[in-house]
């Protein structure tokens, strides 16, 4: 036990840490406080003040390896296994009995560092730094290896007791006696990992899991995946077997609901590395195509820099209105997207639509049903004049809105005099439509 001046603590730590370790250990000292949890620890700084008398006291007190502590001349305490806060209470206790109205108050200052080894299944043995508060978990980071278990993690104490340690009851179901805190002297071991297997597809949680060497089948789909989503299709459940045998290669398992509920099929036991997919009925959902002026997910949302076109497949629900589903997917359209020119391809017909409508007037109902395979085209909206034929050179032209057609002529160079002494011409819309040179 050492007994040091307030000050002089005080001193050594400013000598001894910079700004951002200082920050850190009052952090710590925050935390501490505020954690019923917090147990007393080899290397915790405390300070003990209080009146004796007309007298200030004021002590720092050291907690060393051997769990005693003095409380001035007063009395020694064995704080092994105790809290902070019952710590204090006794302290505080103590000096008050044997000085009334004297003050007291016993507050941690610097709560200790220690290290713990992490042997087993990791990329190399290693020491890290942890303090009382520090749980098992913290210091696995980057130290595991992709074959390291996080089901039988074992802790041995420096007091020669284990702990075993179940690290994915800890993270899925908040139990934190599976992460415990470090405490000095505790070596962590970690084993090579044990029966892992996958599931994916129409569960709610799929993922990588390791199962313990009981657990099944069914215990996958309703334990570690939390059960089957709405759209999964028990119809196809696909099992892949990883082979045990160089000679032979891995199998494939079919099974349906009716194989679930068969007694030897439930308990049908997985092995290391199998895994498990559950089809979803949205899968084989009917899907119609979107082509033309639209946006695919790689393209962003810069649709004003649109330049060439796209195609999609998008699912939908038979019976589906297409006033209903063009609503549902109009963030893939742009400003260069032409809604009165859009049409269906269904088959050997081509059925215009007019998007405008559908998009712009919430009461419009469509009288056109989505059919799989269908293809709904998005033409571009033209942005430019095109003048061909006898002017000195032809080509596509900027469209301004309210020029004639004498403006795009001119831009073209004007009439080719040799070829067009008449200034003779001939005006089309995209349609195909003739216009005058009055429009």
């Amino acid at each position: 036990m050492n007994v040091i001046a307030q000050a002089d603590i005080q001193n050594l730590m400013e000598e001894s840490f910079d700004n951002d370790v200082i920050l850190s250990v009052s952090t710590n000292v925050q935390e501490a406080m505020s954690n019923p949890e917090y147990l007393v620890t080899p290397g915790d700084v405390y300070s003990l003040s209080y009146a004796a008398g007309t007298v200030p006291v004021s002590y720092t007190i050291f907690v060393d390896s051997s769990y005693k502590i003095r409380v001035a001349n007063l009395a020694k305490v064995d704080v092994k296994g105790k809290t902070l806060i019952n710590l204090k209470k006794e302290v505080e206790d103590i000096v008050s009995k044997n000085y009334p109205m004297s003050g007291v108050q016993f507050v941690l200052m610097t709560p200790a560092t220690f290290t713990v080894n992490i042997t087993g299944e990791v990329k190399s043995t290693v020491e890290k730094k942890a303090w009382a508060l520090t749980r098992v978990s913290s210091v696995l980071e980057n130290v595991r290896t992709e074959y390291s278990s996080s089901r039988y993690v074992t802790i041995k104490r420096a007091d020669g007791t284990v702990k075993k340690c179940d690290l994915f009851l800890a993270t899925r179901f908040g139990d934190f006696s599976q992460n415990p805190y470090l405490r000095p002297g505790d070596v962590i071991e970690i084993p090579r990992e044990g029966k892992t297997v996958s599931i994916s597809g129409a569960v709610e949680r799929p993922g990588t899991y390791e199962l313990k060497p009981e657990e099944n089948l069914v215990d996958l789909i309703n334990y570690y995946g939390n059960g089957l989503t709405p759209f999964s299709d028990l119809s196809r459940i696909e099992v892949s077997k990883v082979s045990r045998n160089e000679n032979v290669n891995g199998e494939k398992i079919y099974l349906n609901v009716e194989s679930l509920e068969n007694p030897k099929i439930a308990e049908y036991v997985l092995g290391k590395y199998d895994s498990v997919f559950i089809n979803s009925y949205e899968d084989i959902m009917p899907v119609v195509f979107v082509e033309g002026a639209i946006l695919s997910q790689n393209q962003g949302t810069t649709g004003t820099q649109l330049t060439s076109s796209d195609k999609i497949s998008v699912q939908f629900h038979p019976g589906e209105n297409y006033a209903f589903f063009i609503r549902r997917i109009k963030n893939v359209f742009t400003s260069v997207s032409d809604f009165e020119s859009a049409y269906i391809i269904r088959k050997d017909e081509l059925l215009p639509i007019n998007l405008s409508d559908i998009l712009y007037d919430a009461t419009y109902y469509s009288d056109l049903y989505l059919e799989e395979n269908d293809i709904l085209t998005i033409p571009f909206k033209q942005f430019f004049v095109s003048v061909s034929g006898a002017v000195l050179n032809p080509g596509k032209y900027s469209y301004i809105p309210d020029r004639d057609y004498m403006y795009y002529v001119n831009l073209a160079g004007g009439f080719d005099p040799d070829r067009n002494a008449r200034e003779k011409v001939s005006i089309v819309d995209m349609h195909g439509k003739k216009k005058s040179t009055e429009d």
